[in-house]
């Protein structure tokens, strides 16, 4: 099991442990270098990747946009991001090293623009020993992507031969439906083949969602219970305490079980529910997860197993916050949801009959992602009722974040003269148990794209029968007229209580 040393820290190499994996002779290219991602996560990513020595000496980042930019303007804007957000201490030598291959290329989506890319990148390739390697990073809306993609084919950037290899890097949201996600994967793959495509979701380079699988398959008290004999149900949240904000005409039309659900959440279903993969190998991986996926659906009726709302103004915290239809930009008749939740299953000799509650939303009572899978009450206790009144069932749960860790929650007896048990709580907390500092999500993404490995990258089928699973839920709201309201501050609307209620259970209160 030589692969698992990379999973203990994804940041070593799978070969020996003592040794950080490194990229090769590479640059990236960031189309929407301008935009939030690019300044917030991406640029403080790079930096922090180099600080930590594990960009070649020659890495080469290349920015491409309309301003009017020369290699000094743009080196201030990259260093200015980096102050503001890199993770790791501000280093003037690491920065002087990485700032002499820095380079802006001026130009729009669809002009001649990309002929000077292509120039400039042959230039580089010689100045800078990058050796033809590049990544093109999409940071830019969907609608781009045809024209991008095409523009690379069209002056001779987008093929990989023998001698260099070039791979494109692309955001969600991964269409809107499973029909534009089809179409989407059509002209991203008419000019890179599937080998070539790393589609970001940032979710899946979060340490503690890749402890999942440590966690499952790195430990025997786990494994013979991760299944329906013993599990109850399985609860995934991410939950958020903000509004929409500045947001609000990106979001309307898209909502909570586009934006979180089709991508997050089912991601994290996959990776709790798949079968255990012959190896950590990307192939391996995935063709686990595509089995689950295709074996899960919407549990009916829709009208009982689902949820959706939008937030009216209340109170979070101290604070008093106003509504969704107050916030500016949004449309006040919009049915455009902030809160989803569904009920799952996977038809497989594993899961069989155990729901798995799906939820998510804005103006919740605290930022949180997590996942619980609650065990089935025991069935059989020497113990009357009155000694267990304040007992409820195990669980483990994942916690995504903020407070990266595992919590096992059990039975204890109470200390005293009387046989009384309630539960208590055995933690594990990332912060504690370990010296090093977790890396940022997108750092962990963005050295696998430069080293080819796409474990963590979901493929277009799994884009694809991820739509297929949630497109019958968000068709059967679309005729069920205005989401329910829910108050500011709260866990969401009623309907979404009454949802786990039917079938004797509770949401947890994280």
């Amino acid at each position: 099991m030589e692969q698992t040393s990379a999973w203990r820290n994804p940041l070593r190499n799978p070969k020996d442990k003592r040794l950080p994996r490194i990229a090769g002779p590479s640059g990236m290219v960031i189309f929407g270098v301008t935009g939030d991602l690019a300044r917030k996560k991406l640029l403080p990513a790079i930096y922090d990747l180099a600080n930590r020595g594990l960009l070649p000496a020659g890495f080469t980042l290349v920015g491409y946009g309309r301003r009017d930019w020369d290699k000094a303007q743009f080196g201030e804007y990259v260093k200015e991001a980096v102050q503001q957000r890199a993770r790791t201490k501000f280093n003037e030598h690491v920065w002087q090293h990485l700032a002499q291959g820095i380079e802006f290329v001026e130009g729009a989506f669809d002009d001649a623009g990309f002929d000077h890319l292509s120039a400039r990148l042959q230039e580089l390739d010689t100045a800078r020993g990058t050796g033809g390697n590049w990544a093109y990073y999409l940071s830019v809306p969907p609608e781009f992507f045809s024209n991008i993609c095409h523009q690379l084919e069209r002056v001779g950037m987008a093929a990989s031969d023998e001698e260099a290899w070039r791979r494109v890097i692309i955001e969600k949201p991964f269409g809107h439906d499973q029909k534009s996600a089809h179409e989407l994967n059509e002209i991203v793959n008419a000019v890179f083949p599937e080998s070539s495509v790393f589609r970001i979701d940032h979710y899946l380079g979060k340490e503690t969602v890749q402890n999942i699988m440590a966690l499952r398959f790195a430990n025997q008290i786990f494994e013979p219970m991760w299944n329906a004999h013993y599990i109850d149900h399985v609860q995934i949240t991410m939950a958020e305490d903000i509004g929409l904000g500045g947001r609000a005409g990106y979001y309307d039309g898209i909502g909570a079980a586009r934006d979180v659900i089709q991508n997050h959440l089912l991601q994290l279903l996959a990776l709790v529910a798949m079968e255990e993969p012959s190896s950590f190998e990307p192939a391996a991986l995935q063709a686990e997860k595509i089995k689950v996926l295709r074996a899960t659906h919407p549990m009916h009726p829709l009208g009982k197993t689902t949820a959706r709302g939008q937030y009216s103004a209340g109170w979070q915290g101290s604070q008093y916050v106003k509504g969704l239809r107050e916030e500016e930009g949004f449309d006040p008749e919009s049915t455009t949801e902030t809160y989803a939740a569904c009920t799952l299953e996977v038809n497989s000799r594993r899961w069989g009959g155990v729901p798995f509650y799906l939820r998510t939303g804005k103006r919740l009572g605290r930022r949180v992602t997590e996942i619980a899978l609650v065990f089935k009450a025991a069935p059989h206790q020497p113990l009357d009722g009155g000694q267990t009144d304040d007992l409820g069932q195990n669980a483990v749960v994942i916690r995504v974040q903020p407070d990266e860790g595992v919590t096992m929650r059990f039975g204890s007896k109470v200390p005293g003269s009387t046989m009384e048990v309630r539960d208590v709580n055995m933690d594990f907390a990332y912060a504690q148990a370990f010296n090093e500092e977790s890396p940022e999500a997108y750092e962990r993404l963005i050295l696998d794209a430069l080293l080819d490995e796409s474990s963590l990258f979901p493929t277009n089928e799994e884009v694809e029968l991820s739509w297929e699973i949630l497109d019958p839920i968000i068709e059967y709201w679309a005729k069920s007229g205005q989401p329910e309201k829910y108050a500011a501050g709260t866990w969401g609307p009623e309907s979404a209580d009454k949802m786990l209620r039917r079938r004797g259970h509770t949401w947890r209160r994280p």
